[in-house]
C-alpha cells in the first residue's frame, strides 16, 4: 500500500509519537514516506515545540505538514474532548512536492505575504492541489486565494483552519522538523496520484430563486426589486414548521455557481452564512461577496440535510470515477462532529463507509478550504475531503 495512516489515544506524548510511527512504518513496509500529515489535540501542547521533530526522527518524510486541532481524525474515528494524534503518509511516486511557509504583513500598500515557493512565479503544470494549513488570528486567506487563482487557476486548494486555540500564539503549525507558531504552511502536489476534493456544505434549499437586483460587497440589499428580508419572510411563512424552527436558528444564503444550468438543486450554491440584518432597509448581510445579476437561494442547514449530501456527494465521486479511491484527507468544521449530528463519527464514517475503508486523518477546523464550482473558497460548517487515486 502506498498510503498508510494510524490514530493513537495515548496521554504521552512520547508514547502516541511511537505508536503512530511504528504502525505507519510498518503499513509502508518501512518505506520511507513523501508526503505526511499529523494532527494532535490540545492535550498534547505541552510537547508542540518538538513534536514534528520527533516524528521526523523516526518517519524521514521529505515533506510532514501538520496543525493543533480542537478534535482530531483518524479511521472511522473523531476523537472529541479526548487526546489524540493521527498520523497520515503515502509514498507518491513521480510526484514533485513544493512546500512553503507564508508570513502575511501590513504594509501602507496593504497585506503583503512572502514565502511563496519561487516555482510559483512561473506557470506550472500538471498541478494536482495546493494544501494548506493557517494559523486563524495571522493568516489572511483571501490574498492566498486570489494569487492561486490567478498562477494556478482550477487546482482546488484544500485544507482548514487550525483550530482549538482561543488567541494568537496558543495554536500550532508544524512544517517538516519545525514548530510553526503563525502564517500558514503547505505544499503543492504536481504530477503523482489524481488528487479529488468533495465539498459537503451540509445545507439544503428552501423556497424558490431570487435575482440579486441590488447589493454592495457582502451586503445583499434587494432580490427581485424587494428587501431581502422581506423575500426572506416571503419564504419563511409557506415552510413547513420544522423548517422555518431551522429559520430561526439562523438562515443561508446559496449563491448560484454556474448560471447557465437549466435548473439548481442542492450542491449547486456556494453557501453563506447570514452574519447580519439592517431592520431599517431590509439588507442582509452574509459570509461573501455577491453581485447584481447573480441567482440566489435561502438554505437551511440540519443533521439529516448534511449527512444526505455527504452521502449523495461521496456516492458520485467514487461513482464517477474507473479508479479505486486510495487515502483520503478530512477538513471538518468544529461546529460539525456531536455538536451537529446525534452519533459521534459521522463524516470519518460515512466516508469510509463510501470509499471502502481506506487510510484516513483529519482534523476538525476553525475554517476549511475547498473548491466549489471550480473556485476555492473557504467555508463554515463544511466538509472538505480530498480522495487521492492512483
Amino acid at each position: 500500500m502506498p498510503y498508510a495512516a494510524s490514530l493513537s489515544q495515548l496521554g504521552p506524548t512520547a508514547d502516541a509519537v511511537e505508536s503512530v510511527c511504528s504502525d505507519v512504518l510498518e503499513q509502508l513496509n518501512g518505506a520511507t514516506p513523501d508526503l505526511s500529515f499529523v494532527f494532535v489535540s490540545h492535550h498534547h501542547r505541552e510537547a508542540f515545540h518538538e513534536l514534528a521533530d520527533q516524528i521526523q526522527q523516526r518517519l524521514h518524510s521529505k515533506v510532514l505538514l501538520g496543525c493543533a486541532a480542537e478534535s482530531v481524525a483518524g479511521g472511522e474515528l473523531e476523537i472529541e474532548n479526548e487526546p489524540a494524534l493521527s498520523l497520515w503518509s503515502a509514498v507518491l511516486p513521480g510526484a514533485n512536492l513544493l512546500p512553503f511557509h507564508l508570513e502575511f504583513e501590513r504594509t501602507p500598500d496593504g497585506l503583503v505575504s512572502s514565502g511563496w515557493p519561487p516555482e510559483f512565479e512561473t506557470p506550472q503544470e500538471d498541478v494536482r492541489a495546493v494544501f494548506l494549513l493557517g494559523e486563524p488570528f495571522s493568516t489572511a486567506i483571501d490574498p492566498i486565494i486570489e494569487r492561486l487563482s490567478t498562477d494556478l487557476p482550477g487546482v482546488p486548494l484544500i485544507g482548514g483552519m487550525a483550530s482549538g486555540g482561543r488567541g494568537p500564539g496558543e495554536n500550532a503549525l508544524f512544517l517538516n522538523n519545525e514548530h510553526v507558531g503563525f502564517g500558514g504552511v503547505g505544499v503543492m502536489v504536481q504530477g503523482g496520484p489524481q488528487i479529488e476534493s468533495v465539498v459537503s456544505q451540509g445545507c439544503r434549499p428552501i423556497g424558490q430563486n431570487f435575482i440579486v437586483t441590488k447589493a454592495e460587497d457582502n451586503l445583499v440589499q434587494e432580490l427581485g426589486g424587494k428587501p431581502a428580508m422581506e423575500r426572506l419572510q416571503e419564504v419563511f411563512v409557506d415552510l413547513p414548521e420544522r423548517d422555518q424552527e431551522l429559520v430561526q436558528q439562523g438562515p443561508h444564503l446559496g449563491i448560484v455557481m454556474n448560471e447557465y444550468q437549466e435548473k439548481f438543486e442542492m450542491g449547486d450554491f456556494l453557501i453563506s452564512n447570514v452574519v447580519g440584518v439592517d431592520k431599517e432597509s431590509g439588507a442582509v448581510a452574509i459570509g461573501n461577496r455577491v453581485r447584481v445579476g447573480q441567482t440566489v437561494r435561502f438554505h437551511v442547514r440540519d443533521a439529516q440535510t448534511a449527512d444526505e449530501e455527504l452521502h449523495a456527494l461521496l456516492t458520485r465521486s467514487v461513482e464517477s470515477s474507473e479508479t479505486v479511491p486510495g487515502a483520503a484527507l478530512l477538513f471538518s468544521c468544529n461546529g460539525r462532529g456531536t455538536r451537529l449530528f446525534p452519533g459521534a463519527n459521522h463524516d470519518a464514517g460515512s466516508i469510509q463507509k463510501r470509499l471502502n475503508t481506506v487510510p484516513l486523518t483529519g482534523f476538525f477546523a476553525q475554517g476549511e478550504l475547498g473548491p466549489v464550482g471550480g473556485k476555492n473558497y473557504i467555508h463554515g460548517y463544511t466538509a472538505s475531503i480530498a480522495v487521492f487515486r492512483d
